[in-house]
């Protein structure tokens, strides 16, 4: 995962408040200007506090995933970007326009060219072959079957399907229809993909090669991708920007090394306890930042994407041992591995919250 680097915002959530009953607004204003959190709203007004104040901005070519336990509203905020359900209060800019102010026929066009959606029950029609199966937003814009069956079929290789475009879905397993799934969005050739728990009724093994395929893809293709889990190893794996929520409100959002090495809040403490951190964190994120490395007793080179675990392997445990660090082409730094080893440590809930924005 390369190191984040300031992109154009592609999805910008603001002040977003979901509330469900009857009197949505009544109930939202006992939030706003009451102070009642998520259990006191549900006991005093019978009203569900879905999402409390969301702001993420979710950044073009990179994989923003959200994740939180069941109930926390991650997949209620991922159904608010394509608007499959509407805010009671907030905005959603997707390229510089409020998507909440689209007409219908601006919605269905945005959900039809601009954002595909990957399902955790893969949502394929039973009656369609695979093939056509992928090629279902094609086929809706008016494309003719001499055109999106080809690219159906380009982009079912790719996901490892070759030759079953004319299979049906009950044909295949789990993970090939999950792969269906992905083969739907992409050759949809929208830029914003939103996958929503797209992995987690999938077996562990076929879990991994769905995520090892997705970054492949990503590394190619940069697709902008809005990706809900609850499963944190497959959020760290996966994310460029994480947003870790709870009972609706966002707990902390940052670069997932930065979640691991400085968590704001006892709940994120807990959260990333039983981490394996040295498969987890990078070396850029522990090194010293420095091209100066005269007198230093250096014992090989490591790049600076490699994880800690690498290190500590070619460093057979010695704690004296001290790398040069590269991006590839040039240094960047030094890690010492007694450095490396403090940041093995779990940390402490920072004071000031302040990364919870």
């Amino acid at each position: 995962m390369a190191p984040r680097t300031e992109r154009e915002t592609k999805i910008a959530i603001h002040n977003l408040y979901k509330v469900f009953g009857p009197d949505p607004d009544a109930a939202l204003n006992a939030v706003q200007e009451g102070g009642l959190s998520k259990p006191e709203l549900l006991e005093h007004h019978n009203h569900v506090l879905g999402l409390e104040d969301i702001n993420v901005d979710v950044k073009a070519g990179e994989i923003t995933v959200i994740m939180g336990l069941s109930g926390s509203g991650k997949s209620t905020l991922i159904r608010h970007v394509n608007r499959l359900i509407d805010p009671t209060a907030g905005e959603i800019i997707f390229e510089g326009r409020n998507i909440l102010e689209c007409s219908d026929e601006e919605l269905r066009k945005i959900r039809r060219e601009q954002m595909s959606m990957v399902f955790q029950k893969f949502a394929l029609l039973p009656h369609k072959t695979v093939a056509e199966n992928a090629a279902l937003a094609l086929e809706v814009r008016g494309f003719a079957r001499s055109e999106y069956i080809p690219e159906a079929e380009k982009w079912l290789d790719r996901v490892g399907l070759h030759g079953y475009g004319d299979s049906y879905p009950h044909q295949l397993s789990g993970g090939m229809q999950q792969r269906v799934g992905i083969a739907r969005a992409l050759t949809s050739n929208a830029d914003v993909m939103l996958m929503d728990e797209a992995y987690s009724a999938l077996d562990p093994l076929i879990r991994t090669d769905m995520q090892d395929l997705l970054l492949e893809l990503q590394q190619e293709l940069q697709k902008t991708i809005l990706f809900i889990t609850h499963d944190l190893d497959e959020a760290l794996k996966l994310a460029d920007h994480l947003v870790i929520l709870k009972d609706g409100r966002v707990i902390q959002q940052d670069e997932p090394q930065t979640i691991l090495l400085e968590p704001s809040d006892p709940y994120i403490v807990d959260f990333v306890s039983d981490i394996n951190r040295a498969r987890v964190l990078r070396v850029r994120t522990v090194m010293e930042k420095t091209t100066a490395t005269d007198g230093m007793s250096i014992a090989g080179e490591i790049d600076q994407e490699e994880n800690l675990e690498t290190v500590i392997a070619m460093a057979e445990g010695d704690t004296r041992k001290t790398y040069l660090v590269t991006d590839g082409k040039q240094k960047v730094g030094v890690l010492r591995m007694d450095m490396l080893v403090k940041s093995l440590v779990p940390t402490e809930a920072a004071d000031d919250g302040a990364r919870a924005r």
